[in-house]
């Protein structure tokens, strides 16, 4: 028989989206622990708390099958800060894959992808460039209008200071000559929502920036139209495929955070689309994949416009979520791999097996 692989399965992080990680690494933990997994695979678990020290895998298991909240306070963390290696004690020597679930800043923007590339052991998902490029909202769009791919009209504001009055004034100027309302003000570095804020007229702009500002200087304000919100997974390497396409209707106003994990959203898989459309967004999918070095996996989102039905590219997530309300694995099942299978062919692209 040969030797079960070793999968490092990385989750947590110093990032806004801690908790997101956490409910997708025990969605895939729970998928590499099932009979016909367990017969190729066993899992180390890393979890990184909110301080970005790391814990052995003995407590992060305990997280994953919940023996123990990851609320760990000062007292109990593992790795003070006088040691010069934060890996010191940590035991990955034997990992043969690396599977980083961290969503957002300090992870999804290629930060553990730099780090786990000085361990010379593969990991699932795409390398430093595509992970950066995906995680950054502004160079993505940037590069998407520099392709002439279709997305909705946006403005760019980079660290501006907003304490200065005039500044703010300018910006907000620029917002009510250039763009229709309702806007988006968004942070250019965040996933899930975050930070984010749906801006019906010009007095709801200033508080849109701060909240946006708190999280990223650069801040991105887009263009918000009457829209149906469509989504396409990609799998692969050298040769990328597309699953199915799926569509996600939702009862709150737009589809924040508290919608996308909270809510019982409706799910629409395969989208009600016809097939000129679903083969259009399964080209853009790959070709905005491929114009950002993205690989591996991941979900690429996109608007259809109600009036009109042109197709809008929205962003790409490099490391979607794994959770029960996730649209990555739906999408998937849907088009023919369940989550164990999903998790394994993941191995199996980042093995070229």
């Amino acid at each position: 028989m040969k030797k079960k692989k070793c999968i490092g399965l990385i989750f947590g992080g110093y990032s806004n989206e801690h908790e997101v990680s956490i409910s997708s690494a025990k969605t895939v933990f729970q998928a590499f622990n099932s009979e016909i997994n367990k017969q190729r695979f066993t899992v180390k678990p890393f979890y990184i708390d909110k301080y970005g020290d790391w814990l052995d895998c003995d407590l992060s298991e305990k997280i994953l099958i919940g023996e123990i909240e990851n609320n760990i306070t000062n007292k109990q963390r593992i790795f003070n800060q006088e040691k010069t290696n934060f890996l010191e004690g940590i035991k990955f020597h034997n990992v043969d894959v690396w599977f980083p679930l961290l969503h957002g800043i300090n992870g999804e923007d290629g930060s553990i992808h730099g780090l786990l590339k000085f361990t010379k052991k593969p990991l699932v998902g795409c390398g430093i460039i595509g992970s950066a490029l995906g995680m950054d909202k502004i160079i993505m769009k940037t590069i998407f209008s520099n392709l002439n791919l279709p997305q909705v009209n946006y403005l760019v504001f980079q660290n501006e200071d907003l304490d200065n009055k005039s500044v703010k004034k300018k910006i907000i100027n620029e917002i009510k000559k250039k763009l229709n309302f309702p806007v988006f003000v968004k942070p250019s570095n965040s996933g899930s929502s975050l930070g984010i804020s749906k801006v019906i007229d010009e007095s709801e702009i200033p508080q849109a920036l701060e909240k946006a500002w708190e999280i990223d200087p650069r801040i991105l304000i887009e263009e918000g139209l009457e829209v149906r919100e469509i989504e396409c997974g990609i799998l692969g390497k050298s040769k990328l495929l597309t699953s199915e396409i799926g569509e996600v209707k939702y009862g709150s106003d737009w589809y924040d955070y508290n919608s996308k994990y909270f809510l019982n959203n409706k799910i629409t898989i395969p989208a009600e689309i016809d097939s000129e459309t679903t083969k259009q967004i399964k080209e853009i999918a790959i070709q905005s994949c491929r114009a950002l070095n993205i690989f591996g996996f991941a979900r690429v989102d996109f608007f259809l416009e109600k009036s009109s039905n042109k197709i809008l590219l929205n962003e790409i997530n490099t490391i979607p979520g794994f959770t029960k309300n996730s649209m990555f694995p739906m999408l998937w099942k849907a088009s023919g791999l369940n989550i164990e299978q999903l998790v394994a062919k993941l191995v199996d692209i980042t093995l070229d097996l």
